[in-house]
């Protein structure tokens, strides 16, 4: 398996498999991304926005602590929890480490968008 993985839709995956840290494996059909996600003790990800889009966490191993808009979720396996689009959030990794699933409806191609002129 690998990260942006786009063979085997349709066919089973082993969330199992896999070792390491950070995106172990992805998939993504025309509606869904999946991302498959490993993190050591006290690690994880930082805090960002996505306001496009909200995000399903399943954490399959472990335990993670998830901050959504400044409120800290615990999370033990098997947990879910549904972020919402526009809230800050963070994953920071339990005392035994954390494997997790991150999905979310795929985005759409990126697009550059003409500059603004101004009158000058």
């Amino acid at each position: 398996m690998t990260v942006g993985d786009t063979h085997g839709i349709g066919e089973p995956v082993d969330l199992a498999a896999g070792e390491g840290s950070g995106p172990l494996w992805g998939m993504a059909s025309d509606d869904l991304n999946a991302t498959l996600l490993a993190w050591p003790a006290g690690e994880g990800v930082a805090e960002h926005v996505n306001a496009e889009l909200d995000v399903l966490v399943v954490v399959l191993e472990g335990s993670a602590a998830v901050m959504i808009d400044g409120a800290p979720h615990g999370l033990v396996a098997p947990a879910a929890i549904l972020v919402p689009r526009g809230a800050p959030r963070a994953i920071e990794a339990g005392d035994g480490g954390v494997r997790y699933l991150s999905v979310h409806r795929r985005r759409g191609p990126l697009q550059i968008a003409p500059r603004a002129t101004g009158d000058g």
